[in-house]
């Protein structure tokens, strides 16, 4: 049950309301972003609620149960601090959405409605659709750990042990093409396949901050991408460069040296010793 200012429920028990959607968006890197429907800009709790009339919200579906509350937001990527290259590169994914109730008249009179993260974003031009998830669909993650031959650590992560500044280098682009295929000087004295399944951070240029895994690690320091980067990769941009892992026994013993700490389970009994028993 939600309780009502006195301010707000004496506003909704006159019969004529003055009531606006608001929206408030934080990003993975910190940034906060308001929209209201709206026709002018409104402001509380220190955050400008940008006016977007292109704004659309179907019905906000919600159950007593342990189902997912959800509800489609439409409209056009038509506000300055919407940038459809921070949207590429991942900045929105799982956000965290509030979704609010506001007199508009008086925007300290108001209501929390929602709280969630930011779902399945799709595009078509100008135009995007973005899912706003409930709470509950946190509860339909998968969670603990994976039985299975290879390790289920994030290399240089805390159960992977190893420090990533030991298997970083840095790098300079001196070519590229359609910003996934790159040419780079800096990693001559590495053997071709060693950043292969690697992680690419860049440190200067149009995507700086922006990382992507690396698909394939070739001679004279080629490398293409998983994927394109959201923005131009120019010649002269610099990168820092982590090791790949493929997250095998092998690798971590005679790669990374570091047996110990392998997080898989490289003696399990796989289909190979099903297969032995039964021809015996």
């Amino acid at each position: 049950m939600k309780t009502l200012s006195p301010d707000f429920a004496a506003h909704v028990a006159s019969g004529t309301t003055t009531l606006a959607w608001c929206w408030r968006l934080t990003r993975r890197d910190g940034a906060v972003l308001g929209f209201t429907e709206h026709d002018r800009d409104l402001v509380f709790d220190g955050t400008t609620f940008e006016a977007a009339a292109g704004f659309t919200a179907s019905a906000l579906e919600s159950t007593n149960g342990l189902n997912v509350d959800n509800l489609d937001v439409m409209g056009a990527l038509s506000s300055t601090r919407l940038d459809e290259g921070d949207l590429a590169a991942g900045l929105y994914d799982d956000a965290q959405i509030e979704i609010w109730r506001v007199n508009w008249q008086d925007a300290e009179a108001r209501v929390p409605m929602r709280k969630g993260n930011l779902g399945e974003v799709s595009r078509s031009g100008a135009a995007f659709t973005a899912e706003l998830r409930g709470l509950a669909h946190r509860l339909n993650q998968p969670t603990g750990r994976l039985y299975q031959f290879g390790c289920d650590a994030d290399f240089a992560d805390a159960r992977c042990t190893l420090a990533a500044a030991d298997w970083t280098v840095d790098g300079i682009v001196t070519g590229a093409s359609g910003n996934r295929a790159l040419t780079s000087e800096g990693l001559d004295a590495f053997a071709a396949g060693h950043f292969t399944r690697g992680l690419i951070t860049f440190t200067s240029g149009a995507n700086e901050g922006a990382s992507m895994e690396v698909k394939a690690h070739g001679a004279g320091g080629a490398l293409e991408l998983w994927q394109a980067m959201a923005r131009d990769i120019a010649p002269g941009d610099t990168f820092g460069l982590i090791a790949g892992c493929d997250k095998q026994f092998e690798t971590c013993r005679l790669k990374f040296s570091n047996r110990e700490n392998f997080r898989g389970f490289p003696h399990m009994p796989g289909s190979d010793f099903v297969i032995a028993r039964a021809g015996s």
